[in-house]
């Protein structure tokens, strides 16, 4: 009996031995930082030993299980003059994104990190090893060369929801008939000329990448990875084989939101996992503030990438005109302390713990430019919205929370202080949205796991099973020719036409026949 009590003790041994994991999250985005810090976070509260690349490093990071690659030089790429004001983008009414510029942004973002002192030394490095890459995911596939160094599975975290643009990398995209580009405003159902529009938008998405900005990955990835297997007598193997051998896509979705698509199995949604739980306690000045706001809050916030700093001087100035006539006390996420003139009812705070002030029992409604961390944490807490969106998924976010009956858009315009105003005191005299906003929840948080611990479940699978390549979908080996069964209409179309043209040539031998014999006649 004591040799398989032996065996079955080192199997729960190695089963539960911690993996060592490379977190990457690269890109020079304040939210996206959170996002990968709850991924190290949930990873090493589970034991596991996590290196992480950061453009945001911790100023007190972990004593134990954890390292940082320091790539804070990245934040030059969107500083200064670099990124457009929301100045500069209401005085030119840039109404949406390009997909074109974003695909450039996640290519010279992945350019820098890979070129980066730091990282470059990290990866020249032999003795290092990895059990799994976990890696961010914006329109550039360039660091699934981490897999391809360290020879175990990739794993991407895509911080919005099931598009297109990530399901093509595991299976076969959606149609654009009903899952919209997500710099798109159009909701289901589409009329025919929005299906129209998604069907072009997708084409010149397609193009674009196929012929300009995946040659140029190519020649990065190979740039850089190449000489380092070169000098580990390794063979470096093609990009586009790469690029679509990822394990598992982790979407920062949350589970409350209708009209997504279906997904195959290795995409798991983990929206929510940013928010701990219990949520951190209020500093006292907030406590307070909001535990005396007898007539209710409202928090105001257009995120950290684009900030109400940079709205044009006379709309500030009468967006505070505008708050001081309400009953409410407004907390306003201001990133500058110059404000003059602030009403009495109104709290300017730098930097606002979001979460901790949506959780609070006293808030109204949260005024919000519609990023996918507010909205999964006005979601989370039961809070009303009144969406501005200013670029990117925003419109989209902002649409879907106006579908789903617990929000209100304001576009951004000159004329937002009036049009805010008018969106406020409808939200507070009707109370459909904040009964909306209280039902979702419940549907937000009744799901088998929490997105915390779901998430190191499917990481150690992916460990354990050394890619979980029984979860792919079969899709991605069957080429596009074949999934249209175009061969098959090739075979009707041949026969169809070999068919017609020997009954018009026997059509054709008998009439000629005839006119012969009537000639002899």
């Amino acid at each position: 009996m004591r040799l398989p009590v032996l065996f079955s003790l080192f199997c729960i041994l190695c089963d539960v031995d911690g993996l060592k994991v490379l977190v990457c999250f690269p890109l020079p985005v304040k939210s996206l930082s959170i996002l990968g810090q709850s991924v190290a976070r949930h990873l090493m509260a589970a034991g596991h030993e996590v290196t992480y690349m950061t453009v945001y490093p911790l100023k007190n990071p972990p004593a134990k299980n954890f390292r940082q690659i320091d790539i804070s030089s990245n934040v030059a790429f969107v500083a200064g003059d670099q990124m457009p004001s929301i100045e500069f983008i209401l005085n030119n009414k840039l109404e949406m994104s390009s997909s074109r510029d974003i695909q450039l942004f996640g290519q010279e973002a992945a350019r820098m990190t890979l070129n980066h002192e730091n990282v470059k030394k990290f990866l020249e490095d032999p003795n290092e090893r990895f059990d799994a890459i976990v890696t961010d995911l914006l329109e550039t596939e360039l660091y699934s060369g981490f897999a391809v160094l360290y020879e175990c599975p990739m794993i991407w975290v895509y911080s919005m929801g099931a598009h297109w643009q990530v399901l093509r990398m595991i299976d076969v995209a959606p149609s654009p008939a009903y899952n919209p580009d997500y710099l798109s405003s159009n909701i289901n159902p589409l009329s025919f000329t929005q299906r129209v529009q998604e069907l072009w938008t997708r084409i010149q998405w397609q193009f674009f990448k196929t012929f300009f900005t995946q040659r140029e990955e190519r020649r990065i990835y190979e740039s850089v990875f190449g000489p380092i297997l070169a000098k580990r007598g390794r063979t470096l193997p093609d990009y586009e084989d790469v690029i679509y051998n990822a394990s598992l896509i982790f979407s920062n979705e949350h589970d409350a939101v209708s009209n997504r698509p279906s997904t195959p199995q290795n995409f798991k949604y983990i929206g929510g996992i940013h928010i701990e739980e219990p949520v951190k306690p209020l500093r006292k000045d907030l406590q307070d503030l909001m535990d005396n706001s007898k007539n209710g809050v409202i928090y105001f916030s257009l995120g950290s990438f684009l900030q109400s700093k940079t709205l044009p001087r006379k709309l500030i100035k009468e967006m505070l005109k505008m708050f001081g006539e309400l009953k409410q006390t407004v907390i306003w996420k201001f990133e500058d302390n110059s404000l003059e003139d602030v009403p009495k009812n109104v709290q300017i705070v730098n930097w606002a713990p979001q979460p901790s002030i949506l959780a609070h029992p006293n808030i109204k409604m949260f005024l919000t430019h519609g990023g996918l961390f507010s909205s999964i944490e006005a979601i989370h807490f039961g809070v009303p919205t009144i969406g501005i969106p200013v670029l990117f998924d925003q419109i989209t976010n902002v649409n879907k929370a106006v579908l789903n009956g617990y929000a209100l858009k304001v576009d951004l315009s000159h004329g937002l202080p009036k049009n805010l105003k008018t969106a406020i005191n409808i939200m507070l005299n009707d109370d459909r949205y904040t009964n909306k906003a209280k039902e979702l929840p419940s549907l937000n948080h009744d799901r088998l796991t929490k997105p915390g611990p779901a998430l190191v479940y499917w990481v150690e699978y992916v460990g354990r099973t050394r890619g979980a390549s029984h979860l792919r979908s079969p899709a991605l080996h069957v080429p596009l020719y074949q999934r249209l069964y175009l061969d098959l209409l090739a075979i009707i179309f041949a026969i169809t036409f070999a068919l017609v043209f020997l009954l018009s040539r026997l059509c054709k031998k008998k009439s000629g026949i005839k006119n012969y014999q009537k000639k002899t006649n």
